[in-house]
Order: structure tokens, then sequence, then C-alpha cells
């Protein structure tokens, strides 16, 4: 399998070329060249495990360069570590299926790509003599799996950028309280857009890239986005022992636009998903581009839903890529037009093409916490990006929709006590982290800054 850019001007790579240099030397996204039909192996795949289905799901992206039995230690040594064997459990209730991906490490749904890539890295290196220097931003939970997935590992450094003040406050300790040596935080003085910005335009830096053996770890990174596409397939298929009459609908709290690209790709496979609602909260870009064709972007609002205040949804470019009928000079002007004047317009045709897929709803603050008291007065808690989504799924006409609960609620205290009166009960491996020694350094909205820290930090481990 090979891999293309999303902007058309980049040789193709490889499996491994992918993951290693995350974002194309273009500056577009890196796809495989074609998606896999998987649609005649479901009645075999519907009965494997979580670890043996992501085995078959992966083989025909990486099989090329790893031994069946190398893809299958690398999954079960990622998922062994998840605190149920179903990894991704499912949850019924009267109205809606809750998909539960916060059973890892760092209690979130990055987890089950994150362990798996970190995994892989290090199988990687194992090969190529070159150090990986790993740099990201997050939105809240991307940085604290990333930390966990290759803290320790040698040969790896990992930078960090996530916006000061900006996520919940154990997000933040989840990252600084790993002491690491390997393990640099940096917190920007601005929005997670001014971090994800300050990345794109290192990588975009080829000389500065490759001369720091740069590697990328955000939902940019191909193997990333290949890893959540499992749960898709896994979830649909224990939903339709229970409904086999009903179709199947996700319902997927939406920023970056990784997570429902992942259930795009599966429905591409041969999964057969109905619709996608995309659930976004008051940064609604995505809600206004799917209804209106215009992609501008406006000012973040701080919202309950802290990992989905984002203005710029990188993912959604691949995207656009199958809608755009894979033309990358298409892509590349609507970047143009994104970079130099913050919007970009889709034609009708192009909206209507998006809207097949997609049904695009809007949940504030508000909803989002009448949604948790609702869930909480049932005996069930959610943290508030999960009621984003189980609020559009309401909000939708289709019943019995797959909601995707993307972290633990104990990690949201703030929304939690708001909307219920209480706490949500820790589990130990939060219990005493805000107290706990962290690390962290503080840094302008700068790429020059964050070059430096990069640099000085490489020099002292030489």
């Amino acid at each position: 399998m090979k891999y293309i850019s999303t902007r058309g001007q980049s040789e193709t790579r490889t499996f491994v070329q992918a993951v290693i240099e995350g974002l194309s030397r273009d500056g577009g996204l890196l796809i495989p060249e074609r998606i896999p039909d998987l649609s005649d192996q479901l009645t075999t795949l519907k009965n494997l495990s979580y670890p043996k289905l992501a085995l078959e799901i992966f083989k025909p992206y990486i099989e090329d360069e790893f031994s069946i039995e190398t893809i299958e230690r690398l999954v079960n040594q990622s998922y062994s570590v998840f605190t149920t064997p179903e990894v991704t459990p499912i949850r019924f209730t009267d109205s809606v299926a809750i998909l539960e991906l916060f059973h890892g490490p760092t209690l979130a749904f990055k987890d089950i790509a994150l362990q798996f890539l970190g995994n892989l890295f290090e199988e990687i290196l194992k090969k190529d003599k070159n150090p990986l220097n790993i740099l990201g931003a997050t939105s809240g939970d991307t940085g604290s799996a990333a930390i966990h997935g290759v803290r320790g590992k040698d040969g790896i450094t990992i930078f960090m950028l996530h916006p000061k003040g900006k996520i919940s406050p154990i997000q933040e300790k989840q990252m600084t309280t790993v002491l690491d040596d390997n393990v640099v935080n940096i917190a920007i003085e601005g929005t997670f857009d001014d971090a994800q910005r300050i990345v794109k335009d290192i990588f975009t830096d080829l000389d500065f890239k490759d001369q720091y053996h740069l590697g990328a770890v955000n939902s940019i990174n191909w193997a990333r986005v290949m890893a959540q596409i499992v749960y898709y397939f896994y979830a649909a298929f224990q939903f339709q022992k229970k409904y086999p009459n009903q179709p199947i609908v996700f319902s997927v709290p939406t920023g970056n636009f990784g997570d429902i690209y992942a259930g795009y790709l599966a429905k591409k496979m041969g999964l057969p998903i109905e619709k996608l609602i995309l659930a976004t909260n008051e940064n609604d870009i995505l809600f206004r581009v799917i209804n209106s064709g215009i992609y501008k972007i406006g000012n973040v609002a701080e919202t309950y839903s802290p990992s989905m205040d984002i203005q710029v949804s990188s993912n959604f470019e691949r995207f656009l890529f199958d809608t755009f009928g894979k033309d990358g000079d298409l892509i590349q002007e609507k970047m143009d037009s994104l970079s130099q004047t913050s919007e970009f317009q889709l034609s009708q045709e192009q909206v209507q093409s998006v809207q097949k897929e997609l049904l695009a709803v809007r949940i504030d603050n508000d909803q989002t916490l009448k949604t948790i008291k609702k869930y909480y007065d049932q005996g069930i808690l959610m943290d508030p990006h999960t009621a984003v989504g189980v609020a559009a799924a309401e909000s939708s006409s289709y019943k019995h929709v797959i909601c995707l609960s993307t972290a633990h609620p104990a990690k949201f205290s703030e929304a939690v006590i708001k909307a219920t009166g209480e706490d949500a009960e820790k589990p130990a491996s939060l219990e005493g982290i805000l107290e706990q020694e962290s690390r962290c350094l503080t840094c302008s909205q700068d790429k020059d800054a964050v070059k430096k820290i990069i640099i000085e930090k490489l020099k002292s481990i030489k």
C-alpha cells in the first residue's frame, strides 16, 4: 500500500514513511492510495475479539512492510493495558447505545490509537538508527495519551504543546506530572488552533524537520486514524446483535475531525453505516460549512467540552479530498484561501456530497449540562464531550444511535459538578493527581520560540 498527499505535490510514501513523517512534505495530509473493501468479510469479522478484529483491519494497510506475527504482537501489546478485555465495550440504554472509549491508561479515546502508535514507533526504530522527536499539539486528551504511549521509550523524545489554561486541570496534570526525561510539555499562550498552527508551520520547514528527525503524533498521523476505524466495526457488530433490523448510525463529538473521519473510512471499507452525526459544541465551524458551504474561522469560544474548542479541523481536508474526487490542486486552492483569507467556500454540489455522509448538529453549553443531568438521573454519568454527542443524537430523527463516549467523566469535574451537584468518582489513576509534582514550560505562540526549546532539549541529550 502506498500513501499519497491530499495536495498532490509529493511523491508517494510507504506506510513506515507515512507514520514517521506524519505531515506530507507539500503540507498536505497522507492517505492510502486506495481503501480496502472488507464487505465480503463482515460475517467472519463480526465474531472476532477486539484485538483480532484490529489485526484484520490493519493488515491491508501495513502487511507489505510488517509480518502478520509482528502486527499481531503490536496489537496484543497495545490493548493488554486496557481495563476491559472488550477494549471498547458498548452500553445500551432505552434511547442510545454508548460506546465507551475511555478504558485505556489516560481514560480517553485517544489511548486506543496512541498506545498502538507508541509501540509502532518503537518497532520502527529497531531498524532505523535515527532518533524520533515527536512534536504535537493537544486540545486536551491527545497530549496525555501520546505521552503515556511513548514515555521512557529509547530513541524517542516528545514535545507536546497545549493551550495554557484552556484544558481541564486533570487533562493538564495527566501530561505535566509525567517526569520522564524524554517528555517536554509546553504551554502556549493562545488557543489550540495557535498550537496546531505552530506544529504545522514547523513541519513545513523541511530542513528543520529533517535535521531534527521530527515525527507527528496528532491525528494528522495516518496510523492514528487507521487505529480508530476498528471500534466502528466492533461497535456496529455488537449493535447488530441487539438491533438486527435497525440502521447503523453513529454520533461523534467532533473537533479536529479525526474520529468521525475514521467512521467515514469504516463505511468505505464496507461497514453498512447509514449516517454519521457530526456533533459540535459552540465552536461550530464544521456545522456551518456542512449546512452553508462556508468554512470561516471565527473566535474560539470556551465551553464545557474543551477538547472540541477548535476552529481549524485538520482532518476535514482528508474528507474533502475524497469529496472533491481526489483533486489535489483543488484542495491546495481551498487551503491557500483558508491561509490567506481565513475562509473558503464549497459549491452547492459539494455541500450535497458532504451532506450525504454527514448530519451536522450544534449543541450549546446549556444543552450539554442538561444532557449530563438527564442521564445522571437514570444512573449514567457521562463527560461533557459525550453529552454533546448524545444530545445531537437525540435531536435527530434516528433511534438507537451509537454515541461515542470519548472520555471518563472524572476528567471534567467542573461540568459534572455544575450539571449534577456532585463530582464523578475518580479512578485510582487520578487520585491525588492535582497535588503531584509537575513540569511544564510556558512559551509564546511563536514557532521560533518552540524551535529553540526543541534545539536546546536535543542538545542536552546528545
